[in-house]
């Protein structure tokens, strides 16, 4: 079982910068590979970004690559995702999952996710 509690949402303008952290409670965080989902009212959950368990592999959705990036940190349970030049098209709930993919690679559907913190909430204004 992993418990996840994700930080540093906010308001902030456009091209304004975010880092949101997601801290894990419970065994064996470093074997879990890890993304970012988002949400904006009326939509469904988009894939942001994942991260390998070892942080040696990443995959982005096409809309934040080369804006965003996920890292972790295993010895403090914690992955993160830095935004950069943020967008009013970013707005949304930013959710943290943790998945046991097959060896080698990434997953981006959501139902593939095993667990789900509860989000915290990113709105930048034009």
């Amino acid at each position: 079982q992993v418990q996840l509690v994700e930080s540093g949402g906010g308001l902030v303008q456009t091209g304004s910068s975010l880092r949101l952290s997601c801290a894990a409670s419970g065994r064996a965080f470093s074997t879990y590979a890890m993304a970012w989902f988002r949400q904006a009212p009326g939509k469904g959950r988009e894939f942001v970004a994942a991260i390998s368990w070892s942080g040696g592999s990443t995959s982005y959705a096409d809309s934040v690559k080369g804006r965003f990036t996920i890292s972790r940190d295993n010895a403090k349970n914690t992955v993160y995702l830095q935004m950069n030049s943020l967008k009013p098209e970013d707005t949304a709930v930013y959710y943290c999952a943790a998945d046991r993919p097959p060896l080698g690679s990434l997953r981006t559907m959501a139902g593939q996710y095993i667990y789900w913190g509860q989000g915290t909430q990113v709105t930048v204004s034009s």
